[in-house]
């Protein structure tokens, strides 16, 4: 019998001692995925028109910003003169 540790402890000895064994390896699969030339070319145009609508967006939204600037300054020297 194994001898307590700590012998003034109130906690009574475990009443048995698990051993821990080594856990199953857990496999797994990835699904297999056929892809074929259609599909990489619908992914890579989506992915340029993608890229272009965010382009004109921006251009869109700077040139909308200078023009914007570009007025303010005007109606501010209108007032000083």
């Amino acid at each position: 019998m194994l001898q307590p540790k700590y012998p003034d402890s109130p906690t009574p000895p475990p009443a048995h001692i698990h051993a821990p064994t080594d856990p199953a390896p857990v496999r797994r699969s990835v699904p297999s995925i056929s892809v074929d030339r259609n599909t990489v070319a619908v992914v890579l145009v989506g992915g340029v028109v993608l890229t272009s609508l965010l382009a004109a967006v921006a251009v869109t939204a700077i040139s909308v910003a200078v023009a914007a600037v570009v007025l303010r300054s005007l109606l501010s020297e209108q007032h000083r003169r």
